[in-house]
């Protein structure tokens, strides 16, 4: 059985891979030929290069595995990335926003970001790294013209839901979105995790955003969820 590639039945620039042994993955299409990322495997179908999309590696992969029903990044949007670490994820959405797109990565981990600008940033045109805290957005205004279309927030933070929004007020366009993955045990490790992601939608709440979704991410990240919301 040869590999084969065909659209994802609901999101553009996201791929979903039939493998030689019946394996199906999601991938997306490589921005930059023969170039990988954390180890990816890279496939060839009708002169394009892919790459498979580890749910295992990426809470956004798994999100979509898990049945996530809106994915608000495509071809062309502005993200700003909270919580890239060495750029797993952020590669793939370097992907699917492509030439006309931008993604902003915001990172505090100094080894993590050095990473990042060495292995991803070097060879994605389309990606701008900022070592900095996600809890001081007005420390990288400077350096992100105009609004984005979508945050993505990944932070290993006790606030979570209020850092995402406190950036939103800055940078997020009217009628923009959000995805955050929730890590219940950085918030709280003694409550139950359906407590938290209840909490953390609350906030965004009260922060003026209609939350549309909570999709858990287990068996790919134990007590995480995905929250996608939309700012009203």
């Amino acid at each position: 059985m040869h590999v084969k590639v065909k659209p994802h039945s609901q999101f553009a620039e996201i791929y979903q891979a039939n493998l030689e042994d019946g394996a199906q993955r999601l991938a997306t299409k490589n921005l930059v030929p023969g170039k990988t990322i954390y180890g990816e495997r890279l496939i060839r179908f009708k002169g394009t290069e892919y790459r498979i999309w580890d749910a295992f590696r990426s809470k956004l992969a798994a999100a979509i595995i898990k049945g996530v029903q809106v994915v608000p990044i495509k071809s062309g949007s502005k993200v700003l990335y909270l919580g890239a670490a060495s750029g797993t994820t952020p590669s793939h959405v370097s992907d699917v926003v492509g030439d006309e797109g931008h993604v902003y990565c915001v990172e505090f981990a100094s080894r993590s970001i050095r990473d990042l600008v060495d292995n991803v940033c070097a060879i994605r045109f389309n990606m701008s790294p900022f070592l900095a805290d996600a809890r001081l957005p007005e420390k990288y205004r400077i350096f992100i013209q105009g609004k984005v279309d979508c945050i993505y927030c990944d932070i290993a933070q006790p606030e979570q839901a209020r850092v995402l929004a406190d950036n939103a007020d800055v940078f997020l366009k009217p009628s923009g979105w959000i995805m955050l993955a929730v890590k219940s045990q950085s918030i709280d490790v003694t409550r139950d995790p359906e407590e938290i992601y209840a909490q953390e939608s609350r906030i965004l709440k009260q922060r003026g955003f209609d939350v549309r979704q909570v999709v858990h991410l287990e068996p790919y990240d134990k007590a995480h969820a995905m929250i996608v919301a939309q700012l009203l």
